[in-house]
């Protein structure tokens, strides 16, 4: 094994790796043919329902088997069955409890059965439904949660034995605000303590304000993977960029002298202009040129049309319709 070689293992040993992976449901088609690789941090998975989602985190999450290729979390593969387990958590998006069970059962039982023995286990409990907010309801029958606790034991479960990849499934699904916001505090620390966290949502705004990279699938198949910014650009659509200045109607009357400018429109406030541009590189370094011989003032500039729901829309819906 040459260097180069050596390097791509070691990066693939701490990623989930799936090389032209497929799934089917005898004739029905789940996904097709993937290769990705998710590295650490906050990926976002998204697509329309049927497009796959759930499938391919039931795959990853070594819930069901692939009918081809290849996946690895980490290193190693679903039949390592011990160590492949170890080290994920998974949140599903259905309520699923045993009959009767308390919420520190519940998670206790988990680590027992990750092979904690029962003080480790007692104490990784109470850590775990702190971090959740749940550990005056601790005692209380899982029953007799409302959606929004079920939800949280339910990520208590996932996190408890302190895995290195978390896979969630609608994971915010019946919070409130405030839980919301005390949730995804939480996915960022796992995020930035190293850990991969794949987040699967159909509320966009929330994937694209929590997600370092976004995953795409539509009918089975991977549409788009990456950061915002590089899948924008290689969508080859003219990125929208929007400008807020005093100067604002100076800088519309002169736009289309820069080159690869194809609209331009005011905001109606008068003090912002919307621009679009087929080479937005280009022209932020022409334009700052120009701000400093004309001495425009500039409060804020920037892509305003580099959010997932603005790719969803472009990359799955638009072309929905022209097919």
């Amino acid at each position: 094994m040459n260097k180069a070689q050596t390097v791509d293992r070691q990066l693939g040993d701490r990623n989930i790796v799936l090389h032209d992976l497929s799934k089917f449901y005898g004739d029905v088609l789940g996904v097709n043919r993937i290769g990705l690789e998710i590295e650490s941090g906050i990926t976002g998975l998204v697509g329309p329902n049927g497009s796959g989602k759930s499938t391919l985190m039931n795959v990853i999450a070594g819930l069901i088997a692939p009918t081809r290729g290849q996946l690895k979390v980490l290193g190693v593969g679903p039949s390592t069955t011990e160590k492949f387990f170890s080290q994920l958590g998974y949140c599903t998006q259905y309520d699923s409890f045993p009959a009767g069970i308390n919420g520190y059962d519940f998670i206790c039982n988990t680590l027992l059965i990750h092979g904690h023995d029962k003080k480790i286990a007692r104490k990784l409990t109470s850590q775990t439904l702190e971090q959740v907010s749940l550990t005056e309801a601790a005692m209380r029958s899982v029953d007799s949660y409302s959606k929004g606790m079920r939800q949280r034991i339910k990520l208590a479960q996932a996190i408890c034995h302190q895995p290195d990849v978390l896979i969630l499934d609608e994971p915010l699904n019946g919070l409130d605000p405030m839980a919301r916001a005390q949730v995804i505090e939480l996915f960022r620390g796992f995020a930035d303590s190293g850990k991969i966290v794949l987040i699967s949502s159909q509320i966009l705004h929330e994937v694209d304000l929590i997600s370092d990279r976004v995953v795409l699938l539509n009918s089975g198949y991977l549409v788009a993977a990456g950061d915002l910014t590089n899948i924008q650009s290689e969508t080859g659509e003219p990125m929208k960029i929007f400008i807020r200045s005093s100067h604002a109607n100076d800088i519309a009357a002169r736009v289309f002298e820069f080159e690869d400018v194809v609209e331009a429109q005011m905001h109606n406030d008068g003090e912002g202009l919307f621009i679009r541009s087929t080479n937005a590189d280009a022209f932020f370094l022409a334009f700052n040129s120009q701000v400093v011989d004309k001495g425009w003032t500039i409060e804020s500039m920037g892509p305003a049309d580099e959010t997932i729901e603005a790719i969803y829309q472009h990359l799955i819906v638009e072309k929905q319709v022209t097919t």
